[in-house]
């Protein structure tokens, strides 16, 4: 069997199935080389199964506040996790098998399955087979951090892979980390019944955002009986005959808490470390995230790395743009560039907040004249009349350019709602040209407008 291609693509996350697609329909000779799972990250233990039980915790939630809503339900709410979880293992599979039988089913494509090393910068093995190719992708993804903590060798601990084997509800969760994959399962398992303690280094959740949206994302976790401790600084573990202890050492409260099952979700990092870089001459940074330039290429040319390996954005939708940039490069004779992306994200809590571009804090860093603007949701006609009123919209702007420099939607379709100003400032819109759309009603982005509207100097 010959082994030279035109390209090779090392996973099949979601940059690489789709960049196969477009090299193979322009004529390449492309092979594809998966380890594990086909789909990745985001099919196989991160967006599509989490967001399937985050739907499941939101129809319990749900139905506990059935009376307001008129909705008698007279037997006590009682969860099935057994069920939730074949659901959510359902949705991955679906999902893994359909990427994998279009990538088998790919004319010009040639799939191998096996951990993929360098030998050299056009030389790739998968176990005893040599391929080679002057273009090369790399989109390996990442997995969730263990950093050396005090005693974490001495206990069972979960990650966000491991924690969707659960079939049965954890008595009392306790989630170290929170950020954006904490929060969301800390607020799942509540809804599903157990206990939930968040431990927080810092001395808020999710350090990124503004202190505002922080301070009501804890009230909103409170509210649903979440205990949050903050300002963790001395975290460490022990194993106890009733579960595993977490030492807190806040300023306030217990000095630990005891939990059931322990839950790590302190960051993650690239699947960098078994490549083979070195003998391909590939650099990567102290973090082990591969260094690209600003299309995406490595310090190797011919050598290209895409999705969350290389740093420039840990979600499934930018590392789809990092292949619509590379192959606009190379096969439409483009010059896109990472640095012209608008970074947009969500955080899927409930409510969801939805996030674009700069967050006041930052915005206030660079110095120019903003307009700051922000509205409660309880002025938001459907988040009345759907009884959740919870959260804000915030817009900050350039007052001499009239750019919208960022937003936030912390609220009922929050993360839907983000997308109207997200596509004004990609079309590069100023915002009184937004300002006099005319939104739908009842709808959550009819608010916008009104927003812009009553943005004032920032004080």
């Amino acid at each position: 069997m010959d082994h030279s291609f035109d390209a090779i693509i090392i996973g099949a996350g979601q940059a690489g199935p789709s960049l196969a697609g477009r090299l193979t329909a322009s004529g390449l000779k492309v092979a594809l080389i998966e380890r594990k799972l086909f789909g990745g990250t985001c099919v196989n233990t991160g967006c599509m199964p989490t967001k399937t039980l985050v739907a499941s915790a939101y129809a319990a939630h749900l139905a506990r506040r059935g009376s307001d809503y008129g909705v008698a339900v007279d037997a006590p709410i009682r969860i099935d996790m057994k069920r939730a979880k074949a659901r959510a293992d359902a949705v991955s599979m679906n999902a893994r098998t359909g990427v994998e039988t279009w990538l088998r089913g790919m004319s010009g494509l040639t799939v191998f399955q096996g951990h993929a090393r360098f030998a050299s910068p056009h030389h790739v093995r998968v176990g005893e087979i040599v391929l080679q190719a002057p273009r090369i992708f790399i989109n390996v993804g990442g997995r969730a951090s263990v950093p050396d903590m005090p005693g974490i060798d001495a206990v069972d601990y979960l990650t966000n892979t491991s924690i969707l084997q659960l079939d049965a509800v954890p008595q009392h969760l306790i989630v170290v980390g929170g950020s954006y994959i904490g929060l969301e399962f800390a607020q799942m398992y509540r809804r599903f019944g157990a206990q939930v303690t968040v431990i927080e280094k810092g001395p808020r959740l999710i350090a990124r955002e503004d202190d505002d949206i922080s301070d009501a994302i804890r009230q909103i976790l409170a509210d649903e009986g979440i205990d949050v401790r903050t300002s963790a600084t001395c975290i460490a573990f022990e194993p106890r005959p009733d579960g595993i202890a977490v030492r807190i050492d806040c300023t306030s409260g217990q000095p630990q808490a005891v939990g059931s099952h322990v839950l790590l979700a302190v960051g993650r990092r690239p699947n960098t470390d078994d490549l083979g870089l070195k003998e391909a001459g590939v650099t990567v940074d102290a973090r082990g995230y591969i260094v690209v330039d600003d299309g995406l290429m490595t310090s190797v040319p011919g050598i290209w790395a895409l999705g969350d390996c290389n740093g420039h954005g840990a979600f499934t939708h930018t590392a789809y743009n990092d292949f619509e940039i590379v192959a606009a490069n190379l096969l439409d004779a483009a010059n896109r560039r990472v640095s012209e992306r608008i970074p947009g994200y969500a955080l899927y809590i409930d409510p969801p907040l939805g996030r674009v571009g700069l967050t006041e804090g930052e915005a206030r860093k660079t110095g120019r004249p903003l307009l700051v603007s922000k509205r409660p949701m309880t002025r938001v006609g459907r988040a009345v009349e759907r009884g959740e009123t919870k959260g804000f919209i915030k817009i900050v702007a350039d007052a001499g350019t009239q750019q919208i420099l960022g937003a936030a939607i912390l609220g009922v379709s929050g993360d839907e709602a983000i997308h109207g100003i997200l596509d004004a400032m990609n079309t590069g819109a100023s915002y009184p040209a937004l300002r006099w759309a005319v939104p739908i009603h009842p709808t959550v982005s009819e608010l916008i407008p009104t927003v812009l509207g009553d943005l004032r100097p920032a004080v």
